[in-house]
């Protein structure tokens, strides 16, 4: 028993030395930190509505309630000093004659629940503005065009956050691995893509990012070089009929940056492929991304993905999602290089050689035929 749990602490410790760090998680979300940035903060409140789409909901409703709050409480306070100055409230005892700029203001909670009536439109009806102060009329005015104003954008910013694109590329996913097999006699790179929704992705586009460690002649070290790497679905990677999970491949040939990685260094590689699926969204129009990412140990050389689409007696087409990152073992060469070198060799069966050393002799016939 101890030695089962030593080995599986051991292996534990070991799978999180391999572990390499991501640019791209699964999820899409990018593990990236900004430090010494020299610019201030103020240039993020210049792009405010940006800010505040890109703010979490907890604080997203944090503002949303301060705003609103604390405009009734500052108007509040606006209309009690009003009626101080004024002398409207019953402390200053005023006379049955005298009219006040706010009928039934008798302190500062009387005050508050003017101004959220004011500002929100309720009209309760007992507490009013009268013609007798300039000051009430143009407070009120200001109160009712700056309400309308924070309420349109409070409220805006609450519709766009809940209708963001992004929202709609947690419906597409991807498979858990990638994988390395011969397709129509070609060594390639598959990855498969689903849309969970009915509802089509338009105008389509696929393709992806070799990102990797190099070292340019000059000596300079890139962290995050950046290799396009070519998708292509049978259809074309352009407009793509998106309705039912789709497998996309990248021909590995002499221009892909896999070719000289093999079945046995692969896992000894430094790489992350990034792929991005992007399109727009049938119901609101909006253009969205989708991303994953691929590191060595999740790329399976000699394997390809099990089918997923069938079709029921009833003539309907069935996708079991159960097998979508479902992989099978197949024969594949252990290179590319290898595979083309076969390809090569077959060529040249096939083929005639003529051999320069060869010379044909005529040989003189006799008869020996005796009559």
């Amino acid at each position: 028993m101890f030695n089962y749990l030593r080995k599986r602490f051991t292996s534990r410790i070991r799978e999180r030395s391999r572990r390499r760090a991501r640019l791209v998680s699964k999820d899409g979300r990018c593990n990236i930190e900004f430090g010494n940035v020299e610019q201030s903060r103020f240039v993020f409140l210049i792009d405010i509505w940006t800010t505040i789409l890109d703010l979490r909901w907890r604080y997203k409703m944090t503002i949303f309630i301060s705003a609103f709050l604390g405009s009734w409480f500052l108007f509040g306070l606006l209309w009690y000093v009003v009626a101080y100055i004024h002398k409207d409230l019953p402390e200053f005892n005023p006379s049955i004659n005298h009219t006040p700029c706010v009928e039934n203001i008798n302190g500062l909670t009387s005050a508050f629940l003017f101004s959220l009536e004011t500002q929100v439109t309720i009209g309760y009806g007992f507490r009013c503005v009268t013609e007798q102060c300039a000051t009430a009329i143009f407070l009120l005015i200001f109160q009712s065009i700056l309400g309308v104003i924070i309420n349109s954008f409070m409220c805006g910013a609450i519709l766009a956050k809940i209708s963001r694109s992004k929202n709609r590329a947690k419906t597409i996913t991807f498979s858990k691995n990638a994988v390395i097999s011969k397709r129509g006699g070609k060594l390639c790179l598959l990855i498969r893509v689903a849309n969970l929704r009915k509802s089509l992705l338009i105008g389509s586009h696929i393709y992806g990012k070799l990102l990797k460690t190099t070292i340019t002649p000059e000596g300079e070290t890139i962290i995050l070089d950046q290799v396009n790497i070519e998708f292509i679905v049978d259809a074309g990677n352009e407009n793509l009929f998106f309705i039912s999970p789709l497998t996309i491949y990248h021909i590995i040939d002499k221009n892909s940056p896999f070719f000289h990685m093999a079945a046995e260094t692969i896992l000894q590689q430094d790489f992350e492929l990034v792929v991005f699926l992007d399109g727009t969204v049938e119901a609101t129009s909006a253009t969205c991304q989708v991303r994953t990412s691929y590191i060595p140990e999740e790329v399976l050389w000699g394997y390809r993905f099990a089918p997923i689409v069938s079709k029921t007696k009833e003539g309907k087409y069935r996708v079991d999602f159960q097998n979508f990152s479902k992989t099978v073992a197949v024969e594949t060469p252990h290179c590319a290089f290898c595979l083309y070198n076969e390809k090569e060799a077959k060529a040249k069966e096939k083929k005639g050689f003529d051999n320069p050393a060869f010379v044909l002799s005529e040989v003189s016939e006799t008869s020996d035929t005796k009559m």
